[in-house]
């Protein structure tokens, strides 16, 4: 871990994601945000975990829906 960089976590679920292509579409557009160093999604639960630096929240949600799905 670097000094100085603050590393958080945010939760989201996405409860219409429900395949492989779901996962690596949500995964791929939370990868290309600022920030973001890695996405963790687990299917069943219809949960996405983002983790890194200085995460935009709001941004997150809208990069979620923007590709068509539902964050909470």
């Amino acid at each position: 871990m670097k000094v100085g960089r603050e590393t958080s976590e945010v939760t989201y679920i996405v409860l219409n994601m429900d395949s492989d292509h779901s996962e690596t579409t949500v995964s791929d557009r939370l990868l290309a945000n600022p920030g973001v160093d890695a996405v963790v999604v687990d299917l069943e639960r219809k949960g996405v975990t983002v983790r890194g630096q200085h995460l935009d929240v709001l941004a997150l949600r809208a990069s979620i829906e923007s590709v068509g799905y539902q964050a909470a």
